[in-house]
């Protein structure tokens, strides 16, 4: 970034902070005071069309599923020269989280949809996303009647080809007890995948869980979720729980974890895999009253020889964070609805609006790490990495500009001041490059 840009940024950050910081007394005038105002209308873009949106319908309405694929595959090359940017660290391991979702519509004529396992009607995409990047790498639209796990072997091996081109030297499978599948595990333990499935609570692996010895358990401590930034604070009154108890309603609270493993070979597998088992002993509650107490069994299989037991069950859960990229799919970028009328086009439709997701994430990647300031924009590029979409479109995108046509050239003159606009002439630097 030039000097004189620098410069002026800290300066109307630093008469920001002056304004904020000083009294908020009446100033006597109105808050808006320009007057000498004039509006032009400026071809700003050279274009000479720019389609409507009310044409999104008609657009994805052309595609079949083979040119839906196609549009993957070409997002997949766009996404390998991002790749290709990156320092050798980046490639230590893709970690790859598959899910399933339901999008549902009030719609009664469009094509494909069908009645899910919640009765809502609609479609239940499924979702494959990269953890380290929060990148979309396949997306496929379903009936809503269809099974999380339907096709998903298959969209995972292309995603894994995919993060193999790339040049990842490590590449991980997660995903809830639906996307156990037994069938694939031992071609993908052969072919060097690592995976932590949730698996199902079977009636002949509770069986087992019961039998072992109170010796082979041990507590499991999680750690804290977040680190305090700030000084300590006396915890407010649990009005919700006082209310609970005040009522007597019947609640369910967790007393304590433990965790044991044992080898467990899978029907459909040649081979065994370590199936660790977490045991958690929840107590129901009335009022003031224990009432009882439950043990509960979820299970995790891999073929990770080398991690502690207890660090499986938390990669497994920190496979949680596929529900925030699903509601920024949904909420932020829009792509999980369903606007057009069978389930190919929405399909065209998802791909095609998670893409802006996907751009998020390559703006944020884009960006160099060298040099003296590596630190700082290595922070820069985890803040983008990690922003809601909103966040992003205000900070990056609408960004107020005069637009000024002379000298033939197009200046965009930026009108106001917010912290993320070092980042921004950072990327318009390198895009003129």
């Amino acid at each position: 970034m030039k000097a004189s840009i620098q410069k002026r940024l800290r300066k109307s950050k630093q008469r920001i902070e002056r304004r904020l910081d000083g009294p908020r007394e009446d100033q006597g005038r109105p808050m808006f005071a320009a007057t000498n105002i004039r509006v032009e209308l400026l071809d700003a873009l050279g274009t000479e069309r720019i389609p409507d949106p009310t044409t999104a319908g008609d657009f994805c309405r052309r595609f079949d599923e083979v040119d839906i694929r196609s549009l993957m595959r070409a997002i997949d090359e766009a996404r390998l020269n991002v790749w290709a940017r990156q320092p050798r660290k980046f490639f230590d391991r893709a970690t790859i989280d598959m899910d399933g979702t339901l999008v549902v519509t009030t719609g009664e004529c469009k094509a494909g949809m069908d009645i899910s396992y919640k009765g809502t009607w609609g479609y239940h995409p499924l979702l494959l996303t990269l953890a380290e990047t929060g990148e979309v790498l396949r997306l496929v639209n379903r009936s809503g009647n269809r099974p999380s796990h339907e096709g998903a072997a298959d969209e995972a091996d292309e995603a894994i080809a995919v993060c193999r081109r790339g040049g990842f030297r490590k590449i991980v499978l997660r995903g809830d007890t639906a996307f156990s599948q037994s069938e694939k595990l031992d071609t993908w333990a052969r072919d060097g995948v690592t995976f932590y499935f949730g698996f199902k609570a079977l009636p002949n692996l509770k069986e087992i869980a019961d039998n072992l010895p109170e010796t082979a358990w041990k507590k499991l401590s999680r750690p804290p979720r977040y680190e305090a930034q700030t000084d300590p604070r006396r915890k407010p009154i649990n009005v919700k729980r006082r209310i609970i108890r005040e009522r007597e309603y019947e609640v369910l609270r967790l007393q304590g974890e433990e965790y044991a493993e044992f080898e467990y070979q899978p029907t459909a597998c040649d081979r065994s895999y370590r199936m660790i088992v977490l045991r958690k002993n929840i107590s129901h509650e009335k009022g003031e009253n224990r009432l009882f107490d439950e043990i509960r069994y979820f299970f995790y299989i891999t073929n990770d020889r080398k991690i502690e037991a207890e660090g499986v069950v938390f990669q497994a859960n920190d496979r949680c964070d596929q529900e925030n990229k699903i509601a920024q799919l949904a909420g932020g970028v829009r792509a999980l609805s369903a606007p057009v009328d069978n389930l190919l086009s929405n399909w065209a439709y998802m791909v095609a609006t998670a893409l802006a997701w996907n751009l998020k994430s390559w703006r944020a990647l884009w960006l160099p790490e060298k040099g003296r300031w590596h630190d700082k924009h290595a922070a820069e590029k985890a803040r983008i990495l990690g922003m809601e979409f909103k966040t992003f479109l205000n900070a990056f995108i609408k960004i107020p500009c005069q637009i000024i046509r002379g000298g033939r050239q197009l200046v965009y003159r930026v009108l106001n001041y917010n912290p993320h606009l070092s980042v921004f002439f950072r990327m318009a630097r390198l895009l003129r490059c």
